[in-house]
């Protein structure tokens, strides 16, 4: 990224992480991606060589650092004390994002893949006894199905393609409802009255499904997006 040719902590800083994606990268290696290609599946939209060009341009600044475990040769990225300093930052960025920046889900954005591979981040290891499938039937987003398989002790993984095992708990919904279900945005029990989710499965599944993940906690919206009318601001 150019510099700023100001000497300025703010102007050094966004030297560093403000390209685009470059935030995002970092939210990914926080929340558990390791390899490039869990990085990649948490980004929708951006490409394997701009990923590539990022995560190097953050080697150079100082951010991540690039491993390789000794049974494989698969590159692992982790994030360095600058790194994980910037927790804090991203914090801040989604506390402030869900006050100003976050209304309804915009179309492009309803990719049920991006949405299980948030709840995979957020699965509570061990938190299931046994294997788990859970199997989401969409409408309205990119994709129809999709399914999260959780594993006692192994973590979890998104599956596009039937993994091959019946279900232990078939997740029906509006795609756009399940998202703003997920980031608390609408009550699960208000979806179900509204007809917008339906769970299937045994009562204890059921019961025990809110246990298995910890769910996002956003602060509550304080008006619409960035950018919307002065009027909508206000609320």
């Amino acid at each position: 990224m150019p510099a700023y040719g100001q000497y300025c902590p703010v102007a050094r800083a966004l030297e560093v992480v403000g390209d685009r994606w470059s935030l995002l990268i970092v939210r990914e290696v926080l929340f558990g991606g390791r390899r490039f290609n869990e990085i990649e599946r948490g980004l929708p939209g951006i490409s394997r060589s701009l990923l590539s060009q990022r995560l190097q341009l953050l080697e150079r600044g100082g951010v991540l650092e690039r491993r390789v475990r000794e049974e494989g040769r698969v590159p692992e990225y982790a994030l360095t004390a600058a790194g994980r300093d910037l927790h804090g930052l991203i914090g801040a960025l989604r506390d402030w994002g869900g006050r100003w920046a976050f209304d309804d889900p915009r179309p492009e954005e309803l990719d049920p893949a991006w949405l299980l591979s948030s709840m995979s981040r957020r699965y509570r290891r061990g938190a299931v006894p046994r294997r788990m499938v859970l199997e989401f039937r969409l409408r309205g987003g990119r994709r129809s199905h999709v399914w999260l398989l959780l594993h006692p002790r192994s973590g979890s993984e998104v599956c596009l393609k039937h993994p091959g095992f019946e279900a232990d708990l078939l997740i029906t919904a509006e795609t756009r409802a399940l998202f703003k279900v997920w980031l608390g945005r609408l009550s699960r029990a208000e979806a179900e009255r509204r007809g917008l989710l339906r769970m299937e499965g045994a009562a204890d599944i059921r019961r025990a499904f809110p246990e298995w993940f910890e769910w996002p906690s956003l602060p509550p919206s304080r008006g619409a997006a960035v950018g919307g009318s002065p009027a909508a601001a206000r609320g």
